[in-house]
């Protein structure tokens, strides 16, 4: 990671906001994507609060990663202003409630299909270009439920996320950009607590020492 301009798509909660804070924090100037204009303004104050020296800089884009000139516009203006990218973190997801297969909601399904997997076909080919500029990466975060009962509305638009990022990787493998794919350890995010109402929390892992983890690895 020689270029220190990263787009978090997602950032506003869960493991997307805790790498973007880290990110910010390690120095990285990071565009911050995500619909809930207050979780990317709290992200804003943690990193603020923190004080340290060095830190980089959030610039917050508060849009829908569905919408498709709301994206081509915000990589228009990242190339016109930085001409590339060193980093970007695709975390946004749509969790639908856990349902039997003959029970999903249509209107769920159709928002798991726009946001886990249509989006993610049409923000690769235009985020490509400007992590090729800088030589940068692109990280995807799997979790493989894909078969498992009643999440097939999460579970099979989430593989499908990922068999696009697999794709991918192995089409840049050679001349870039880099794709990596991490599995993250449970995690205490609102959307596991959807999925697991009633869990030990205390024996999940931090999201903060996990974003780290993360991002070392890289």
């Amino acid at each position: 990671m020689t270029d220190r301009l990263a787009l978090v798509t997602g950032a506003s909660r869960g493991l997307g906001s805790a790498i973007a804070e880290q990110l910010a924090l390690r120095g990285w100037h990071v565009v911050a994507v995500a619909r809930t204009v207050g979780g990317l303004e709290e992200l804003d104050d943690r990193v603020k609060q923190a004080g340290l020296p060095g830190a980089g800089a959030l610039t917050l884009a508060p849009m829908d990663v569905t919408n498709d000139d709301a994206m081509r516009h915000l990589c228009l203006s990242i190339h016109d202003r930085w001409s590339g990218l060193g980093l970007w973190v695709h975390a946004a997801i749509h969790a639908a409630p856990l349902a039997p297969a003959g029970h999903i909601d249509q209107k769920d399904w159709e928002k798991s299909i726009a946001t886990n997997a249509r989006a993610t076909g049409m923000l690769i080919p235009m985020v490509e270009p400007l992590l090729r500029a800088h030589g940068g990466t692109a990280l995807f975060l799997d979790d493989p439920r894909a078969g498992q009962p009643f999440f097939g509305a999460y579970g099979a638009t989430k593989a499908a996320q990922m068999a696009l990022a697999r794709s991918w990787q192995a089409e840049t493998a050679k001349h870039g950009p880099r794709v990596v794919i991490a599995e993250p350890k449970a995690l205490p995010t609102a959307t596991r607590a959807r999925f697991f109402p009633g869990e030990d929390r205390t024996k999940l892992a931090d999201l903060q020492a996990e974003a780290a983890r993360i991002l070392v690895s890289l």
